[in-house]
């Protein structure tokens, strides 16, 4: 194994600045680069990306995304020297990674990371790297000191991995939400919350994020941002081809993209006016009064769903007229649940479960926001006997 003398760091943002700052730390030759010209001063840079490359043994990507990767690569892939090797840290798509492992050719190791801007601190990143096993060898030193090395196949095969560690996180922020609103609902005090959550199985993300969890939130520099946790999801539904909430669940008007991605976990519940309709509906169940369903529907609106094996597909008036305008006999026992409701702007979606005697109703619900209030435009229904 030889060990590599000079690094460029092409890509100094957060994860690039600290690569950099500890390779240089442990006495590696370092130059960086960056395309913003911004940089922490922590380590020799140039403004030059060519220069930065040309002596360099191995050169290492620390990039946003895949479009950013192949346009850096293409512009100094003439500067390269020969039996440089092209690491690439970064987090891109499964297509992307192949793409740029083909273009480079047998010198190239993609080697995307697990683990946070205070890991590479602590050398304790995790590598899932894919390469010619010549090529591994030449950069393993430089990982090695950065933090383990998992051996990946093929460079579509650990990028695919990667999204999928960084989906885990999204669904823990997501669950952490769905805490802190319940506990928000309950009136509970937030420093209570969170100490009974650093008890379970949430309690690593609490203990590390709690700066950013308390009401209000301390302000810190962000260690991984929300607007590169949702490019990543984005990048994993897109390889999929499978419906990914998180997804949807991580974008948010109402944060900031360069929020730490735990913040995510921090965005009020949708407001009560979006959910007024979904009661008035509710009302009209409770009462068997029809007007309560004039408050909750547009007047063009539909109630569709499959009835004793045949669709159907009912007018306002013809959906009211199946109610008596009195209270059904069983009405004490019958309940009525709001399961999820999400607004993407002027329009949102909502589910509900009615347990009414010895059936159970899923409805879905469209909704929009017209004249300053929010309406139900379409419900569908399945009913489970």
């Amino acid at each position: 194994m030889n060990t590599p003398h000079t690094i460029a760091v092409l890509g100094l943002g957060r994860m690039g600045d600290a690569i950099a700052t500890r390779l240089a730390a442990l006495h590696w030759d370092v130059i960086g680069w960056t395309r913003s010209g911004r940089t922490s001063g922590a380590v020799r840079t140039t403004g030059d990306p060519h220069e930065a490359v040309a002596r360099a043994d191995v050169v290492l990507l620390a990039l946003f995304d895949g479009p950013a990767c192949q346009q850096v690569l293409d512009d100094v892939r003439g500067s390269l020297r020969a039996g440089a090797t092209v690491l690439n840290t970064s987090t891109v798509g499964p297509e992307q990674a192949s793409e740029l492992a083909r273009r480079t050719g047998p010198s190239y190791v993609h080697a995307p990371v697990l683990g946070s801007v205070t890991a590479v601190a602590a050398g304790a990143l995790r590598f899932l790297a894919a390469g010619d096993p010549q090529a591994l060898d030449r950069v393993r030193p430089v990982l090695e000191a950065l933090g383990t090395v998992c051996h990946v196949d093929d460079a579509a095969g650990a990028a695919a991995l990667k999204l999928v560690a960084n989906h885990s996180l999204a669904g823990a922020v997501l669950a952490l939400r769905e805490a802190l609103r319940q506990a928000d609902a309950l009136g509970l005090p937030r420093s209570r919350v969170l100490d009974v959550l650093e008890l379970g199985q949430l309690g690593g993300l609490v203990a590390r994020k709690r700066p950013f969890l308390t009401d209000p939130p301390a302000t810190a520099p962000a260690e991984f941002t929300i607007s590169a946790l949702v490019k990543d999801m984005a990048l994993l539904a897109d390889a999929s081809r499978v419906p990914l909430r998180s997804a949807a669940g991580l974008t948010d008007a109402r944060t900031e993209p360069g929020w730490d991605f735990v913040g995510a976990a921090t965005v009020p519940a949708v407001a009560d006016a979006v959910l007024e309709p979904l009661r008035a509906y509710v009302r009209g169940h409770a009462t068997g009064d029809p007007v309560h369903f004039r408050a909750a529907f547009l007047a063009g609106a539909r109630i569709e769903g499959v009835r004793d094996g045949a669709f159907v597909s009912w007018t306002l008036d013809e959906y009211g007229a199946l109610f008596p305008g009195r209270p059904a006999v069983d009405e004490p026992t019958r309940s009525r649940r709001i399961d999820s409701a999400e607004v993407h702007g002027t329009v949102g979606t909502a589910t509900m479960t009615l347990r009414h005697g010895g059936d159970t109703f899923t409805d879905v619900f469209l909704l929009v926001r017209v004249d300053g209030g929010w309406r139900i435009a379409n419900k569908v229904y399945h009913r489970h006997p």
